[in-house]
């Protein structure tokens, strides 16, 4: 579980620079409409608001019940603040890092060992019915 964290937080850094990040829910959602085969990896992240917000777990709902259905990895992290320090602007805020998305290069000629891990990951995960694993990230 903990490598899984390290190599997400990898793999987020590794998109970021490459500007391969989608963060927001409604904006992956347009991604994940316009152009599903551009997506390789979904995060989402539960907060306390999460708990709280209806349209928000429906939200989940779907991108999950999209992801199955185009073959898209994907993880859930409880520490949504974490992951928005993470792929936040230096100051780690976003309004929005409930769901971030990791999308292929526009040339296809990347590979990321860090993501290749946390995709082995998710289909071990699935292979023992665990469908949305829970990953921790690690501190700074």
């Amino acid at each position: 579980m903990q490598t899984a964290g390290k190599s997400l937080k990898e793999a987020l850094n590794c998109a970021q620079s490459e500007d391969r990040l989608t963060v927001g829910v409604y904006e992956s959602a347009k991604i994940m409409t316009d152009d599903p085969d551009s997506v390789s990896f979904c995060v989402l992240a539960t907060d306390e608001e999460f708990e709280c917000d209806i349209a928000l777990q429906i939200h989940f709902t779907l991108i999950q019940s999209f992801c199955f259905d185009n073959d898209i990895s994907i993880v859930k992290v409880s520490n949504m603040d974490r992951l928005a320090e993470i792929v936040g602007d230096k100051s780690g805020q976003l309004e929005d890092a409930h769901c971030v998305l990791i999308t292929n290069p526009a040339d296809g000629t990347w590979e990321d060992p860090a993501l290749e891990k946390l995709h082995r990951f998710c289909e071990e995960s699935r292979s023992l019915n665990d469908w949305v694993p829970e990953i921790t990230l690690p501190g700074r």
